[in-house]
């Protein structure tokens, strides 16, 4: 096996080892479960609310299972960061063909935790809401190329966010903008309900097309009639996110490897020394 393949098998390892010990932390097993339960109970209350002759309950879970999709960005930005900080990433560039390795391990442990956060919150909302159209088989293969889409559109961006902040506390300033990008994509209420400025601004992000992508899966096609053209645009979907793929796949390897060059043992040192001097 060539030294690249080797790599990426060794990635693939530690990313699975990773992902089963978030499952016995203590911790992170609270974090795996704390925001699906709070959107199921947020589910429970909408559950008999209603917009345009449909649940609005309905209407939201898939729209939640997007946006729970696309905070992969968010959690590949803090890991990342965090293995800056601590020197895991200085160690993997030492290593021939470190970071690469690296790289698969995050997009392993990553995706493997948000497909099981995802599950954690499906199992349970399709016993609560009613109206979802999950009897075929066109329903979840449209969930799951949306999902692995979503995925590669959103993972890479995380990423890259990773690498251009320098530390944990910085985090702060990408979950605020990303927040309000949830709160005008659809998510918690239908798109065609805000003004059509805003409609635009959520439409350049993938957050928006995940979620556009989540409900054309699980909702029945009368609930079309609520989105932008009443139309699912699946086309669309793949194109957008096909975009931001493309776009983050060819981007990143590029802001990562300048981003290890910058690392050195001062440059670990020294953060670690901020961040004890900010405990004391």
């Amino acid at each position: 096996m060539n030294p690249r393949g080797v790599a990426m098998r060794a990635g693939w390892q530690r990313g699975v080892i990773e992902l089963r010990q978030s499952f016995t932390n203590g911790a992170e097993l609270f974090s795996h479960f704390l925001w699906p339960v709070l959107m199921l109970v947020a589910l429970f209350f909408l559950r008999d609310k209603a917009f345009g002759g449909f649940q609005l309950g309905a209407l939201v879970l898939p729209s939640m299972l997007g946006m729970n999709a696309a905070m992969g960005m968010v959690s590949m930005s803090q890991q990342l960061t965090a293995d800056r900080e601590d020197g895991t990433l200085l160690r993997a560039k030492a290593t021939p063909n470190g970071m690469l390795g690296y790289l698969v391990s995050k997009v392993v442990s990553v995706a493997g935790g948000l497909l099981v956060d995802l599950a954690i919150l499906l199992v349970p909302g399709l016993i609560i809401i009613d109206g979802l159209a999950t009897g075929s088989a066109e329903s979840w293969s449209t969930l799951s190329w949306v999902l692995v889409l979503g995925l590669l559109a959103t993972l890479p961006i995380g990423a890259i966010l990773g690498s251009v902040f320098t530390s944990a506390r910085a985090q702060g300033l990408i979950q605020l903008p990303i927040l309000a990008l949830i709160a005008i994509s659809g998510i918690f209420y239908p798109i065609t309900a805000l003004p059509d400025w805003l409609q635009w601004i959520a439409q350049l992000t993938p957050i928006y097309w995940l979620g556009l992508g989540m409900r054309s899966a699980l909702l029945p096609e009368a609930a079309v009639g609520v989105e932008i053209g009443d139309s699912w645009r699946h086309l669309e979907t793949i194109g957008v996110l096909g975009v931001w793929a493309v776009a983050g796949l060819l981007v990143t390897p590029v802001v990562l490897r300048r981003m290890a060059r910058r690392e050195s043992g001062s440059s670990v040192a020294g953060r670690r020394e901020r961040a004890l001097q900010r405990i004391g």
